[in-house]
């Protein structure tokens, strides 16, 4: 049995869904502890709670410690099996817990099922610390599409913090391999559209957050094509995106507004993650680098991109994916800064 630290690197459920998903797919038994030790509220919390059921019916797995508040847990998987599967991220306590971060946890076992996949999940769809569904959709699973990944996702409805009560159905093919890539430009910039969107709330607040954003952008010469949305939604609430799409790769920015934070401030947060982003060279924004490694490790041959900003995050998936598959990766530069990732197979 494979035992790895929770407190490990970033320390958070990155952790856990990750081991998660490899478990799942190289049938490797597995024990965590001191789960999310150094947290506010250490242990597993709904959506971590929510990723652990998922993954254990898709995979069959016998666990121990799945509960809620749990610092450890043994999870043995056995045979991975498709079909039809509906999860809740709320069904131990009613939570916003992101429905992003459980399909994370589940998509790269889905891909190694004998079948074709359909999940549905309800939760959270913009809640902080949690890549929005808007990203998944236009980012995340495009770009695995790439490596060929065949999945896609429809929002039936939106879940906003602290309410949630979404919904997200996820289709999901096997893959035959995938396949590693080498992306170390971006390419020119071809098109910069975004997503301005309310829910519950009045379209004026829509209106101010692209006003703002196309204030900020035009300084740069920069001129997105931006579209007000007003979303299904249990309960209220408001966001940015931006998506920037470049020759060679895809980058996604986001912002979700609370209660007191003015709309201008949420577009000026997604505009300055752009920016940010567009001042180094990196062919990879740094929330995409970590979430696509556990693939580009299961991928064919040698994969290497450049990416905007080392992270914690990262470094915490290259850890943890070391520990199950016979991959080397090797990150160039410092934490903080832009650098360079390498994954290859590991030669004893």
């Amino acid at each position: 049995m494979l035992s790895i630290d929770g407190s490990f690197g970033e320390g958070g459920g990155q952790v856990i869904r990750t081991a998660l998903a490899l478990s799942c797919v190289t049938k490797t038994p597995i024990e965590i502890f001191s789960i999310r030790k150094g947290r506010k509220n250490p242990g597993l919390q709904p959506q971590h709670l929510a990723s652990v059921r998922a993954c254990a019916k898709i995979a069959k797995a016998e666990v121990q410690g799945g509960i809620l508040g749990s610092t450890e847990l043994k999870f043995m998987p056995g045979d991975l099996t498709s079909g039809d599967h509906e999860f809740d991220v709320a069904e131990e306590k009613g939570s916003a817990g992101s429905v992003s971060l459980v399909i994370q946890s589940i998509l790269l076992p889905l891909l190694y099922c004998p079948g074709e996949s359909q999940v549905t999940i309800k939760g959270g769809t913009q809640v902080p610390f949690s890549p929005p569904f808007d990203y998944l959709t236009n980012v995340w699973l495009p770009f695995l599409g790439i490596l060929g990944v065949k999945a896609e996702a429809e929002i039936v409805k939106y879940g906003f913090y602290p309410k949630g009560g979404g919904e997200v159905r996820l289709k999901v093919k096997p893959v035959e391999k995938l396949q590693g890539i080498n992306l170390l430009e971006r390419g020119k910039l071809v098109s910069l559209s975004g997503i301005s969107a309310v829910a519950n709330l009045p379209e004026a607040i829509a209106q101010r957050q692209k006003q703002e954003a196309e204030k900020i952008l035009s300084k740069e010469n920069l001129v997105p094509q931006v579209e007000t949305r007003q979303v299904n939604s249990v309960g209220a609430g408001t966001y940015f995106f931006l998506l920037a799409e470049f020759e060679n790769s895809l980058a996604g920015f986001s912002s979700l507004g609370e209660r007191g934070k003015p709309a201008e401030k949420v577009a000026q947060e997604a505009c300055q993650g752009l920016l940010e982003f567009v001042e180094t060279q990196a062919a990879v924004e740094k929330h995409l680098a970590d979430q696509i490694l556990p693939y580009l490790a299961l991928a064919k041959g040698e994969s290497s991109l450049t990416v905007s900003k080392i992270t914690s995050h990262l470094l915490t998936n290259v850890g943890v994916v070391e520990k199950f598959l016979p991959v080397k990766v090797i990150v160039e530069g410092e934490i903080g800064k832009s650098g360079k990732v390498t994954i290859s197979l590991r030669r004893e």
